[in-house]
């Protein structure tokens, strides 16, 4: 508002200036200061050319009739003029720059075609015409290129922050799928381990007919299962430190399932484990959920089975599929447990295409069935 302010107050010491230099055109019976009038109405509608686009047309239509009607056209109004015409089309609602475009239009060739017939001379229709359009139609053209560039530019800027927004979107997914994966890998990794301790501990803290020799066993195996639950801790560290899928192969595969049934064993289950079909390479990513599936289910058992589970592994055409049975006690079990193993369990097989079911199995037992894709079909 200031800025307009001033350059009215600048524009109506130019216009005072060409006015005392005689460019208006000298009509008899009106006085010099007259033309001043037009001039002062038009440089208002300057002042208010932001806040108040219509009122500034508004008063620069008045002020041409005026100059026009009474005093004579004079130049300092007709150029203000145009910064109305030209704030009303760039400014005010965007309807209105089309019908001033048309308006404008049809005066500029009207007022030529009239000065034309009334001087008799076509030459004069073009002069005039051009003049008329020079005032009418470029300030308005001129306004239209400029809002369509600003309207452009708005809509490239929030198309811009809508993709920043979405990238911003998927980054947090991203982080959110990250942290949900590592803390998969360390329920599934350090459960195990310290199930197998609490139960081994536990064993140890409650019967008192155990003789030197089987308390040295338990222990080698709790030490057994600190160290292995460790070492797969440093594993895990440093695949998350390193760049790039070249840690696949320090993955446990399911392959490895005997080292997790031989576990099992050392804490007090009785298991047996049965391989059905003849064992293929499967991909990485369904090792690793196969892996993680029989340590989650062999860690439930041993939670809240009765000291026994079958594991059994089929390799088949274009998918491999793991079981693991186990009676329940119905004791229930004082180990402390966050209930995610067999959500975790799910998600991993969902995640490689997979199926998983959980539940009763015949009388008082529960059996886990994963079924997964290899994508080999021989």
């Amino acid at each position: 508002m200031r800025r307009d302010i001033l350059g009215a107050v600048g524009a109506f010491a130019v216009g005072v200036v060409l006015l005392v230099g005689g460019a208006y055109y000298h009509r008899s019976g009106v006085p010099a200061w007259f033309p001043g009038v037009p001039l002062a109405i038009t440089c208002a509608g300057v002042a208010v050319r932001r806040s108040a686009p219509l009122m500034s047309l508004a008063l620069g239509v008045v002020a041409l009739s005026l100059d026009v009607a009474y005093s004579g056209p004079s130049l300092p109004t007709a150029l203000v003029f145009t910064d109305n015409l030209y704030a009303a089309a760039l400014y005010g609602p965007a309807r209105l720059s089309r019908w001033l475009l048309g308006i404008t239009t049809a005066a500029a060739v009207i007022i030529g075609a009239v000065i034309g017939v009334i001087d008799r001379n076509w030459w004069a229709l073009a002069v005039f015409g051009v003049q008329a359009a020079l005032v009418l139609v470029v300030p308005v053209t001129t306004a239209m290129v400029l809002r369509q560039q600003r309207d452009q530019a708005i809509a490239e800027r929030a198309r811009a922050e809508q993709v920043a927004h979405l990238a911003e979107l998927d980054r947090s997914a991203a982080i959110v799928a990250e942290r949900t994966r590592m803390a998969r890998e360390l329920h599934d990794m350090i459960a195990n381990h310290f199930s197998a301790i609490a139960i081994q501990s536990t064993a140890v803290l409650s019967r008192k007919d155990l003789d030197a020799a089987a308390v040295q066993q338990i222990m080698a195996s709790i030490r057994e299962n600190s160290v292995q639950g460790m070492a797969e801790m440093r594993t895990m560290i440093g695949l998350l430190r390193q760049e790039g899928e070249d840690g696949d192969a320090t993955r446990p595969r399911l392959a490895d399932a005997g080292g997790l049934v031989e576990r099992a064993r050392q804490a007090g289950m009785e298991m047996v484990m049965t391989i059905e079909g003849t064992p293929y390479d499967v991909p990485v990513s369904v090792d690793l959920a196969g892996y993680r599936i029989v340590q989650e289910a062999l860690t439930n058992a041993m939670k809240h089975g009765d000291d026994r589970a079958e594991l059994t592994i089929t390799y088949a055409p274009g998918q491999v599929s793991v079981v693991v049975d186990n009676p329940l006690n119905g004791a229930g079990t004082q180990l402390p447990g966050a209930g995610a193993g067999l959500v975790g369990m799910r998600e991993r097989a969902t995640l490689v295409g997979g199926a998983f079911e959980a539940g009763p199995y015949e009388e008082k037992g529960w059996r886990v069935r994963a079924t997964l894709p290899t994508g080999n079909e021989q």
